[in-house]
């Protein structure tokens, strides 16, 4: 059985507030993630002063008129903010881990050792990011929301071109709307993805519910990262098309009932139905009285249950021999 490495996205949730972080990873560690994930960055090298925001954040936020950048300076992780959620990672049992969004972010998280770095979907394109990722001999998830496959195969020639190996990349296929209408979501692409770049893929989900990121975990994904939150009402570019964290916690058991479910793909009998398998299958009976030295025909025998006498599969076999003894209705032959 594969283990799918399941990625609680706390993102930007807790709305520059540690102590709303710290009951993120709270609810992450209930859930029975792998890891909870936080974003790292400094606003101003992330975006400029005139980027406005998306329309899912000015509808998410209620404000149109605030810059994209006046948002994100108040999401802000400071550097004591990630010593202090790391610690308390550690007390939970559940592994931290961040998005980096600009290159001294990449830096200070590599200070930091976390296990692997994430590429976020709008940085996919980002030639400097990607060289630095590249470099830095860890292993490496990609998300692809809004790319080609040209896309995905250019930011995977610079990252190992700078010293990253093929085998350390795991690509997600991924949706950049929020929430992701179903008409897009196009799972099919994450198959097309393995078999272009002979990658291990998975799935970053923005969809509302947990339906999506089961199914991909069906399809082959061993990796899901998906949004969550305390409260899809809260005021935030990402709550609303977040789980909260009772329906985190019924994705993480539903993805680990699929991988259960997936088996070895050998199609044999289960020591879980062989105790049914005379109830459920039928035989050849008498289906009236029978004389010994009577012809066995379609008019005096049939099949029924139970599967413990001649099976049915044996009927053209005994159509037309002689009864060796008498039957009774329902006697087994």
């Amino acid at each position: 059985m594969t283990k799918t490495l399941i990625i609680a996205e706390a993102g930007v949730n807790h709305n520059g507030d540690i102590q709303l972080a710290k009951k993120l990873i709270d609810a992450a560690a209930e859930a029975g993630v792998d890891y909870v994930k936080f974003q790292t960055f400094k606003s101003k090298k992330l975006v400029s002063k005139n980027a406005e925001k998306a329309s899912y954040q000015k509808e998410n936020t209620g404000d149109s008129s605030e810059s994209q950048l006046k948002m994100l300076q108040k999401l802000e992780l400071s550097e004591a903010d990630h010593l202090d959620l790391i610690s308390y990672c550690k007390t939970k049992n559940i592994k931290f881990l961040s998005t980096a969004f600009d290159l001294e972010s990449i830096d200070f998280l590599n200070k930091l050792n976390i296990d692997l770095f994430k590429v976020p979907s709008g940085e996919l394109t980002n030639y400097p990011y990607l060289e630095k990722i590249g470099s830095l001999g860890k292993p490496i998830i990609i998300s692809t929301g809004m790319a080609t496959m040209e896309d995905i195969e250019s930011a995977i020639n610079v990252v190992t071109k700078n010293g990253a190996s093929l085998n350390d990349i795991t690509i997600l296929h991924c949706n950049t709307e929020y929430p992701t209408p179903m008409h897009d979501v196009n799972l099919k692409a994450m198959q097309t993805i393995a078999k272009k770049f002979n990658v291990p893929i998975g799935y970053s989900d923005h969809t509302l519910g947990i339906e999506i990121p089961t199914a991909a975990v069906a399809l082959g994904a061993i990796v899901i990262e998906k949004h969550f939150t305390l409260d899809k009402t809260l005021t935030g570019p990402d709550h609303k098309a977040s789980l909260e964290p009772d329906e985190l916690k019924n994705m993480v058991t539903a993805i680990r009932h699929i991988e259960k479910a997936l088996g070895h793909g050998r199609k044999e009998p289960t020591q879980s139905e062989l105790k049914n398998k005379d109830i459920a299958r039928k035989s050849i009976v008498a289906s009236k009285t029978i004389s010994k030295g009577d012809i066995l025909t379609e008019d005096n025998i049939t099949t029924k249950r139970p599967g413990n006498g001649i099976s049915a599969m044996e009927w053209p076999n005994i159509i037309g021999t002689t009864a060796k003894k008498d039957y009774l209705e329902d006697d087994l032959i």
